[in-house]
């Protein structure tokens, strides 16, 4: 199939997902459009919400749609690595000569699947929650001295709950870090929670028709980075995730053309980074703005990713790499506020 071919495939598959995740959820077309990026990509979701927002079924129900394998995982605080990765395990079996012989056996974890949802990754402490790491940026898992390979596509979406702090831990930066999106979940409207109510207490639940297999799954996402785009949208990107980096020296904004961290350019940084972010975004927040775009582009059957695909993806691309100040959790001042008024003077 070539790439024009797999282009309209790309564009008409994100119709019919959406058509066939609305089966079985109300509304959240904007949460599907973004995890459907992440898919094409290659990418992993952190989901963001409140409890009963649907973040599993929606995860479940895309593997459905897919014809993917679908894991889940309930982090909770005695969880062990070795309950995601898996373990050896010594086991007996009949000898054909007579007797009994002992072999060890790998028994894979609930990772080794295409579609992993991981449920309240922050309820587990900071070293089971590194289990993922390897998972994350390799999709291999080394136990013991043995790596094993996951299967392909191989995708986490993890869930967070944004209100309950009891019994939580801090995801590590390096964790975040490997999180191609942040998708925060809202309230449904009214129209929607009144439908959520009658569809949910009936006896007839809906069903989830097959749109894509995994070959073509991974067809699609081959396609990603041969994406073209356009060299102003990898301006853009740098740019953007540049600009999130406050000035080493706390000076005021650097003027046009002038030295800074930020490099010389034209480019200026609004006074907010320099107040309220510790740390911004890193190389990989760059790279993973233009991915995205790229993967925006072929849900939209767009032949190149320009800088609208940027403009669009900044929030969930970005949100997450950032580690804001005591001040702006004192001022009541959310990384969302800092990337507007980056976009507002880049865009």
């Amino acid at each position: 199939m070539s790439d024009g071919e797999l282009l309209e495939r790309a564009h008409h598959a994100s119709k019919n997902l959406h058509e066939a995740l609305a089966a079985r959820v109300v509304g959240q077309e904007k949460v599907v459009d973004l995890m459907l990026v992440a898919l094409l990509a290659r990418g992993h979701a952190l989901l963001v919400g409140v409890p009963g927002l649907a973040k599993t079924l929606l995860v479940s129900s895309l593997a459905d749609a897919l014809g993917l394998s679908f894991g889940r995982v309930q982090f909770t605080p005695d969880l062990l690595p070795a309950d995601i990765t898996g373990t050896d395990v010594l086991q007996e079996e009949d000898d054909p000569n007579g007797g009994t012989r002992r072999r060890v056996r790998f028994l894979p974890g609930p990772i080794f699947h295409n579609l992993v949802l991981a449920d309240e990754i922050n309820r587990t402490p900071p070293k089971t929650q590194s289990a993922l790491l390897q998972a994350m940026q390799e999709r291999r898992v080394t136990v013991g001295t043995v790596t094993h390979e996951l299967p392909n596509p191989f995708q986490v979406f993890a869930t967070r709950n944004p209100i309950e702090q009891e019994g939580t831990y801090p995801l590590p930066e390096a964790q975040l870090d490997r999180f191609l999106l942040e998708v925060h979940i809202g309230y449904p409207s009214e129209t929607e929670e009144r439908e959520i109510a009658r569809r949910t207490t009936s006896a007839d639940v809906g069903s989830v028709p097959r749109v894509l297999d995994a070959s073509e799954v991974r067809a699609l996402q081959s396609l990603i980075p041969r994406i073209p785009v356009t060299e102003a949208a990898v301006e853009l990107a740098v740019a953007l995730g540049r600009a999130t980096r406050p000035d080493t020296n706390r000076s005021a904004e650097p003027v046009s053309g002038g030295s800074d961290s930020s490099g010389t350019s034209a480019r200026l940084r609004p006074k907010e980074v320099n107040e309220f972010v510790r740390f911004g975004a890193g190389p990989r927040g760059s790279q993973a703005l233009v991915l995205a775009a790229k993967a925006r582009a072929a849900l939209l059957g767009e032949a190149a990713a320009d800088v609208d695909d940027i403009r669009a993806m900044v929030t969930p691309v970005l949100r997450h790499r950032l580690v804001l100040s005591y001040r702006a959790e004192a001022e009541g001042v959310r990384d969302v506020d800092v990337l507007d008024k980056i976009v507002a003077k880049l865009g």
